[in-house]
């Protein structure tokens, strides 16, 4: 009915009577961020009171690591005087004052540190201000990584790919078909297909997908990001991505809603829930390297953080800690490495993007 819509889908709904059923891509888009009725323009979507948590909200542990990592990477780069400190869609500031703090034990890394946070909410970004006010560190907002100043750089991007608006194809009997959001017969949004087939797209698929069955679905992100983010990390950087989705070329929709911490019907109150789907590393990879830069994995998130130390970290922390307090720290730690359902060390995974000549990464070591 007409009062249950959002805001959003009155606008939607005026976008395809114009211009006619738009592609699972611009519905991401407009989903997410749109400038008036976007879901991340105004709210905080994270914690017990909005619709999903991050792993940096589980536990310090995950940016306490992510710090020594970015201080061990600055090491090998020689240690730069001033070394930008790049975050990717930054949530509260959680991951980066956690980082930031744990980094300190690295004398000389903090003072070269200038932060930059790449974030599009006016919300969040209030909320990352006051979190990270008491780090002592110059720090600047771009709504994009193309606005980042070049030089010397680490990025991270925990959880941020995934939200980058998704593009599907159908495979029909005339070749791929680019899924599409319509008003369906009943009159409520409704997936379709284009009339027309996208051409040449199969020349252009990995070539173990291109005999997929009819009604396959394929999908792929714009290159943009991964080629910045290559670009950037050849000449004295490095990048480390951790995100949800699969290592290898795959098929299927992966495209999916979260709202109240349940899953939700993607078309259902547009612009009032997380739209997410599943990274492609593998594409992700295969960018980066057109760009003349190293990359390291996936790997497991599990592994990753094995590696650097995340047993002995959470040791220590419940060493000190009231019996309830290493109670939280332990379902904490079984949480961010656990394998299956309930865990993320499995479906989660870790990519590192680097300079040729900083060798191996910490964490990524064969």
């Amino acid at each position: 009915m007409a009062d249950e819509r959002s805001p959003l889908e009155s606008e939607i709904r005026r976008l395809i009577d114009v211009a006619g059923p738009m592609p699972v891509a611009e519905y991401m888009r407009l989903c997410l961020t749109h400038p008036q009725y976007g879901y991340y323009i105004d709210r905080d979507p994270l914690g017990a009171g909005g619709d999903f948590v991050t792993s940096p909200e589980i536990s310090q542990m995950f940016g306490e690591l992510i710090g020594l990592w970015m201080a061990a990477v600055w090491q090998q780069m020689g240690a730069p005087e001033n070394i930008r400190i790049v975050e990717l869609g930054p949530g509260r500031g959680t991951l980066m004052f956690d980082a930031v703090r744990a980094a300190n034990v690295l004398q000389g890394f903090h003072n070269a540190i200038v932060l930059h946070l790449v974030e599009i909410s006016p919300a969040l970004q209030q909320l990352q201000e006051r979190r990270l006010q008491d780090l002592d560190l110059a720090m600047f907002w771009h709504a994009a990584l193309e606005e980042v100043p070049g030089g010397p750089s680490i990025i991270i991007a925990n959880e941020f790919i995934d939200a980058l608006p998704v593009h599907q194809a159908v495979r029909q009997a005339d070749g791929w078909h680019e899924r599409v959001v319509a008003v369906g017969p009943e009159g409520n949004l409704d997936f379709g297909v284009a009339r027309e087939a996208l051409p040449f797209f199969e020349a252009a698929m990995p070539h173990e997908l291109r005999r997929a069955p009819q009604g396959a679905i394929y999908e792929w992100r714009s290159d943009s990001v991964a080629l910045e983010l290559g670009r950037r990390a050849r000449t004295g950087g490095a990048a480390l991505i951790i995100d949800y989705g699969h290592a290898q070329f795959g098929l299927g929709d992966t495209l999916q809603a979260v709202a109240a911490h349940s899953f939700a019907d993607p078309l259902r109150s547009p612009g009032r829930a997380d739209l997410t789907a599943h990274v492609d590393f593998q594409a992700l990879a295969q960018c980066a390297e057109s760009m003349g830069a190293s990359v390291y994995g996936p790997i497991r998130q599990r592994d990753l953080f094995l590696r650097l130390g995340i047993e002995q970290r959470a040791a220590a922390l419940k060493a000190s800690a009231s019996r309830e307090t290493a109670d939280d720290i332990e379902i904490a730690f079984s949480r961010l490495i656990g394998e299956g359902s309930t865990g993320m060390g499995e479906l989660f995974k870790a990519l590192a993007i680097a300079d040729p000549k900083l060798g191996s990464l910490p964490g990524f070591e064969p």
